[in-house]
């Protein structure tokens, strides 16, 4: 079987200088922090999955046109496959935001972007930090190789 990669996308949601996180209900990351996110489906382009995970997840309506992508990350270990980690902002949706998926998330809410609560999923934390430093890519979960050269 050839090697996959999944693409998650990620919305940071930014009123002033807060960040929207929903925490999660259920499963290995009951109780802790998370972005609005989701997997990209094979038939649609990436900022049109993030506005549609941002509607699935805390209903509110984002124009993929006012998503801005921010970091890329490349992922081991937050899943059973490797994945790349797309981070989008927006200042600008429609509606406010509430909690669409009661069964998965137990709650939302504002946090300034440097004062992350301290259990925040790494994965998404990894992304808010790299976008408040103003690093466009990363690598995380990966083990270091040794490099070949020629």
């Amino acid at each position: 079987m050839a090697d996959r990669h999944f693409i998650d996308v990620h919305v940071l949601l930014l009123r002033d200088d807060h960040v929207l996180l929903s925490q999660r209900k259920g499963g290995a990351w009951d109780g802790m922090w998370h972005l609005p996110s989701g997997k990209l489906d094979a038939d649609e382009p990436a900022t049109t999955a993030a506005a549609r995970e941002a509607a699935e997840e805390i209903g509110v309506l984002i124009a993929p046109t006012d998503l801005t992508c921010v970091h890329t990350i490349h992922v081991n270990g937050s899943g059973p496959e490797p994945r790349l980690g797309l981070f989008f902002t927006t200042s600008r949706w429609i509606g406010e935001p509430t909690n669409q998926e009661p069964d998965k998330c137990s709650a939302l809410a504002w946090f300034p972007l440097h004062d992350l609560p301290h259990d925040t999923i790494d994965y998404p934390a990894q992304g808010i930090h790299a976008y408040r430093d103003g690093t466009t890519f990363s690598e995380h979960g990966w083990l270091p190789q040794h490099a070949h050269v020629g």
